[in-house]
């Protein structure tokens, strides 16, 4: 007999047992989940205990879901049902029961970022009622050169988030981005975060914000030119990141009206993978 609840926040070693238990045979590529690492999602990427829950045969953990809510909506962050239990309406049942609780307690609004091949969990989604709403594309650039580029006018200089903000470059209008990028992420991140801007004598023209990986590879977490020049203050601040070494960089989960393919293209950048963006209404069951 199975039985689901939902988590309090002493349930952390609770639900990183069943993430290596049901989500780890999907992704073995993937390192451990440690309760360090389900804390830093926690502060990151507001995962709330309350919005996860566990389904059990016995004491075993079959199934789980994370939540994390913020006030524009809730992101069903991971769902996953052990290999053993797969197709017997666990994901169903844990994803109608959050849903049933959103519709009172709110926010109304439910995502997901769904990796394309994982191809189980796309069909859950449908099935539940949730509507495709874009794609978002992983890019990477690798460049096997060192150089400084071709420059252009005004002058490139360190950039903080707090500097951003400072700025009104961060806030509402911001482009519409996933969940990990979002500004909320970044704030909870900027200490160790690094930036670049391309800035003229009145103000910031464009910038990148990044994540050191080491091995001569960057994870960019924004990118954005509040100027059109075909992208050249852009490609500038990325010929500055390579004559510091760094020769790979990763943009993770690109929303169309983030920034274009065309632009990304031209930055020299290829497409590595894609996720589907879903979205439901929470409502009774």
């Amino acid at each position: 007999m199975s039985s689901y609840r939902f988590c309090r926040t002493d349930d952390v070693s609770l639900l990183v047992d069943a993430l290596n238990r049901c989500w780890s045979p999907y992704f073995p590529e993937e390192p451990a989940v440690t309760p360090a690492s389900f804390k830093r999602s926690i502060r990151d990427l507001q995962v709330w205990c309350s919005s996860c829950m566990v389904a059990f045969v016995g004491p075993d953990p079959i199934a789980v879901l994370i939540g994390a809510k913020r006030p524009s909506g809730t992101l069903i962050h991971k769902i996953a049902v052990h290999p053993d239990h797969a197709r017997q309406g666990h994901g169903r049942h844990l994803l109608t029961s959050l849903s049933s609780k959103l519709a009172i307690l709110g926010p109304p609004r439910m995502v997901a970022e769904v990796p394309d091949t994982f191809t189980a969990a796309g069909a859950l989604f449908s099935a539940c009622g949730y509507v495709e709403e874009a794609v978002l594309t992983d890019y990477v650039l690798e460049q096997t050169e060192h150089g400084s580029g071709v420059g252009v006018e005004g002058f490139v200089i360190p950039v903080s988030i707090d500097d951003l903000a400072a700025n009104g470059l961060l806030g509402e209008e911001h482009a519409q981005v996933c969940w990990e990028r979002s500004v909320e992420t970044l704030t909870a991140r900027k200490d160790e975060l690094g930036g670049l801007a391309a800035a003229s004598d009145e103000r910031i023209e464009a910038y990148l914000l990044y994540v050191d990986r080491g091995l001569e590879e960057a994870e960019i977490v924004s990118l954005r030119s509040f100027v059109d020049d075909g992208g050249a203050r852009l490609a500038q601040l990325f010929s500055q990141l390579r004559a510091r070494g760094i020769m790979t960089f990763r943009l993770p989960k690109v929303h169309p009206e983030e920034l274009s393919t065309e632009l990304m293209e031209m930055l020299g950048f290829r497409s590595a993978g894609r996720y589907r963006l879903y979205a439901a209404r929470a409502q009774s069951n």
